[in-house]
């Protein structure tokens, strides 16, 4: 308990310590954010990494999760266990794209605790159309919010049948919450999901597999 609580004690003094820095540099609350962002996306990219090689195993034995389907679709406790020893057998983990969702929920409720007691000191808490530390009156990063959290989990998804309801509820549940929540959080998210879906793509890219999971030679 000791360990959490102090775990949920210095994350947020760290990211308002770096906030601070990043605004007295840049002059501005809005640029300092997006910058935080990004600085969080880089240390989480191990686990973007992971995530993707995840991501593209899985979509590389979806016909052999068809065929297992169509195969067993009477018989569900067999087709559980086929679909297990699938996973084994291919190394993957259907539930390795959740876990840098996860990851970012510490550092968005450090960050919400921050947002709520930080004034900007000496700097204009405006950027562009937003007072970040207001919720946002125009409902637009929100609606970002919204379609953003949609295009990522569609592509970390891996094609799975099973994720597509979960494509559908978060992204609404997320824009729900952000219409609330202050601009700067609602700011970090939809940068650090432009920053995963861009970060996404170019690992897909570089990573070519071949059936069955494996990496391409």
């Amino acid at each position: 308990m000791d360990v959490f609580g102090s775990f949920f004690g210095w994350l947020p003094a760290g990211i308002q310590a770096i906030l601070v820095w990043l605004t007295q540099i840049t002059g501005s609350a809005g640029i300092a954010i997006i910058l935080l962002t990004i600085l969080i996306r880089l240390a989480l990219y191990p686990l973007t990494k992971k995530q993707t090689e995840s991501m593209i195993a899985l979509r590389e034995i979806q016909p052999k999760l068809q065929e297992i389907q169509n195969k067993y679709k009477d018989n569900p406790q067999e087709y559980q266990r086929r679909v297990l020893e699938l996973y084994r057998e291919k190394g993957v983990n259907p539930f390795g794209g959740c876990l840098p969702l996860l990851i970012q929920f510490p550092f968005l409720i450090a960050l919400f605790q921050v947002l709520r007691t930080y004034t900007f000191e000496g700097v204009d808490p405006r950027f562009l159309i937003w007072t970040l530390t207001e919720p946002d009156r125009f409902y637009v990063l929100p609606i970002l919010s919204g379609l953003t959290t949609y295009f990522m989990s569609a592509m970390t998804s891996g094609g799975d049948p099973s994720q597509r309801a979960m494509q559908l509820i978060m992204p609404i549940f997320i824009a729900w919450i952000s219409i609330s929540f202050p601009a700067g959080l609602v700011l970090y998210w939809v940068v650090s999901n432009i920053f995963s879906i861009v970060q996404q793509y170019m690992l897909t890219k570089s990573m070519p597999m071949v059936e069955g999971g494996a990496k391409a030679k």
